[in-house]
């Protein structure tokens, strides 16, 4: 009986350290196959959230929380067809990241549609991704699925869940080719036109037959292209390959330098620097056979001649819209080029039906020149996107927020004066008097540009969010120095009011504290982490440990993220209190540990973590560090301890509680002090 009391009494003082410490798992995957045919399958990944937590959607934008990510490993005798197709998300702005979130809630089911090349084939593979409630947990769920073994048919929903996403590239495809007509390397090819089919000799019926098959020409001339070269790299790499394709495509420094490039000297040609034209032998050599074939031979060199010819006009427009669709489908570029070339070529089929209807059309002269040059203004701003996404992804660190608006403001600012005359390029013709539609557009820039100005002091510009860098870039944040300052700010006055002597002397202690908190050593990956206002410390446990040591106080670790949205809440609230700030400045060594970070570390410091598998990114190590000693996954999770792994209190999680975040602290200074803890990671 005295054994059964004791054996009870030990599980009862067992159960504080359960419930605050535990291996949360808020999501549940389970992973089946859907046999469609003789040949091919769903793999379906169903995904059971607990209620209240948000798992993140795959289309998640950059610089927010990490989005779910499906990698697969051996794909050995499969061939993927298209991307993993997931659900309608829930849309909702995030103050905070100051981006769109995309999450689930409650469950959802996520579906990768494949083609079996052999008998049979075993598919591997890790998800990854991240759920979020009152903490944020980082996920990781290998999976292994066999194909080929006899399967009941079911009715499966192939309907891609990005059709709303293919119908806005679609509409913007549309815009852009109707958009297209206006530029000066287009727009004089419709007299052209109107020229080569009014005075054809043959029947009406000949004549419509051969000015729709003129638009075939310009949609397959613009299409085909594209298409061969999806299509070779799909057939010969698989699905897979393609969307490795386009994901490098659209992140790698490579390829977004080279897009700047481009756009920068399409932008100078527009402004008159150069004529950017294809060889004139290709146009001239198109054009003769366009005069001397007849029949349909004839009509194709015509298209033929008006896509090289647009070609200088159209080139950057055509590159913008394959890069909006580069999602990792092999269909989708394919599908948002023919709609281009659909709206583009539109208008002349319409001039090549009906040439006589269509010779009173405006002549190409001045205006075209000034569309040419808005044009110039509009290619620099969207050159720098890509810049910025090189130097986002590279830690560059050369287009902070507050340098990319200003050369937005400056870039805009100029076209208004464009616009009103007070800016002429060589080409131009002289503005005699400002029309009405020019006074709009005018107007319209410079509110833009209004719009824009306060950003450079840190506002949100919440409807420029998907173009500018990430908030934390900007080196003068009105905002967050408005914040630091204003305790400081109250308290002085306070002190005027009150005491100045006792005040000052106060402050003159206080300084004194700030004095002797520096940093032991330069932090590792200090140029890449950065804790919240203007605190200093370090990154690394190790290095933290023993600065701890070397300066007798304890260590406050940060067990966060760089999308974990709960953390940043936890540092706008809790952090900002000036108890909280105080203390974490003068009486604690801070180290942030990143649990989601993707650097990879050098070789020598990879280690194997607590489940048997080599961990080789700050983030796995750091990740395995806080599973393996503190039994929990979640953040934030702050733990204070002391300088041979004593716990001095029970770690905290998310809370916004400012008075018990304040006693929490103080009583990890009073532990330390005193030499009590609570237990030891290490033991």
């Amino acid at each position: 009986m005295k054994k059964f009391l004791r054996l009870i009494t030990f599980l009862v003082m067992l159960v504080p350290f359960v419930a605050k410490a535990q291996i949360l798992e808020p999501v549940q995957w389970t992973v089946e196959t859907e046999k469609l045919n003789k040949n091919e399958y769903n793999i379906v990944f169903k995904a059971e959230i607990e209620d209240g937590w948000h798992l993140y959607s795959q289309n998640t934008p950059f610089g927010g929380p990490m989005p779910l990510y499906f990698e697969f490993i051996d794909t050995l005798g499969i061939e993927r067809q298209g991307g993993v197709a997931e659900p309608k998300a829930i849309v909702h702005y995030s103050d905070i990241f100051e981006i769109d979130e995309h999450f689930f809630e409650k469950e959802a089911v996520f579906t990768q549609r494949v083609k079996l090349l052999d008998d049979a084939a075993t598919v591997t593979g890790v998800i990854t991704g991240q759920t979020c409630k009152e903490s944020c947990i980082q996920l990781e769920y290998e999976f292994e699925v066999q194909l080929g073994e006899p399967a009941v048919v079911k009715d499966a929903d192939t309907k891609k869940a990005g059709s709303e996403s293919l119908l806005a590239l679609i509409i913007e495809a549309i815009i852009w080719g109707f958009a297209a007509l206006m530029t000066p390397c287009v727009f004089p090819m419709i007299p052209m036109t109107v020229s080569f089919f009014l005075h054809g000799d043959e029947s009406k019926a000949v004549g419509r037959f051969k000015a729709i098959m003129y638009y075939v020409f310009i949609v397959g001339l613009y299409t085909l292209p594209i298409a061969a070269i999806i299509m070779i790299t799909w057939i010969f790499g698989g699905d897979s390959v393609t969307a490795d394709i386009f994901n490098w495509i659209s992140t790698s420094w490579v390829t977004n330098i080279l897009f700047f490039v481009v756009f920068m000297v399409f932008a100078a040609s527009f402004f008159g620097a150069f004529e950017l034209t294809l060889p004139n032998s290709w146009v001239n050599k198109t054009d003769s056979k366009t005069s001397s074939s007849k029949g349909l031979g004839g009509v194709f060199f015509m298209a033929l001649t008006l896509v090289l010819v647009s070609f200088a006009c159209t080139g950057p427009i055509v590159g913008t819209v394959l890069i909006k669709s580069t999602s990792g489908e092999v269909w989708t570029p394919i599908i948002t080029m023919m709609v281009f070339a659909m709206a583009f070529g539109l208008p002349f089929a319409l001039c090549a039906l009906f040439p006589s209807l269509l010779q009173n059309m405006p002549k190409s002269g001045g205006w075209l020149n000034s569309v040419k040059v808005v044009l110039g203004f509009v290619e620099i701003a969207l050159g720098f996107k890509f810049l910025s996404v090189a130097d986002q992804t590279y830690h560059w660190g050369l287009l902070d927020r507050e340098v990319y608006l200003a050369i937005w403001i400056v870039c805009f600012s100029l076209l208004g004066l464009y616009l009103l005359g007070k800016i002429k390029f060589s080409h131009d013709s002289d503005v005699k008097h400002l029309s009405v539609f020019r006074l709009i557009l005018c107007i319209v820039v410079f509110t833009f540009v209004v719009y824009m100005i306060p950003g450079m002091w840190g506002a949100p510009l919440k409807a420029l969010s998907g173009y500018l860098p990430p908030q934390q870039t900007m080196d003068f944040d009105l905002n967050r120095i408005n914040q630091e300052n204003a305790t400081k700010v109250i308290n002085y006055v306070d002190a005027k009011m009150a005491n100045v002597a006792v005040r000052a002397e106060q402050m003159e202690e206080n300084i004194e504290k700030v004095a002797t908190s520096v940093l032991c050593e330069e932090p590792k990956y200090a140029d890449i982490f950065h804790l919240p206002h203007g605190l200093k410390g370090y990154y690394v446990y190790e290095q933290a440990l023993a600065c701890a040591k070397a300066q007798n106080k304890p260590i406050y670790i940060d067990f966060t993220g760089h999308g974990c949205v709960n953390c940043r809440e936890m540092e706008a609230n809790v952090w900002s209190d000036p108890r909280v700030l105080e203390m974490l400045r003068n009486d604690y060594v801070i180290v942030a540990l990143y649990v989601d970070d993707k650097t990879k570390l050098p070789e020598s410091e990879w280690i194997i973590g607590a489940d048997g598998k080599e961990k080789k990114s700050i983030g796995r190590v750091n990740a395995d560090f806080q599973i393996s000693k503190f039994n929990t996954n979640a953040q934030p999770y702050y733990c204070l301890m002391g300088h041979n792994g004593e716990l001095l209190v029970d770690p905290r999680a998310y809370d916004l509680d400012k008075d018990a975040f304040v006693n929490f602290l103080k009583q990890g200074i009073e532990n330390f002090n005193n030499g009590v803890s609570i237990r030891n990671i290490y033991e």
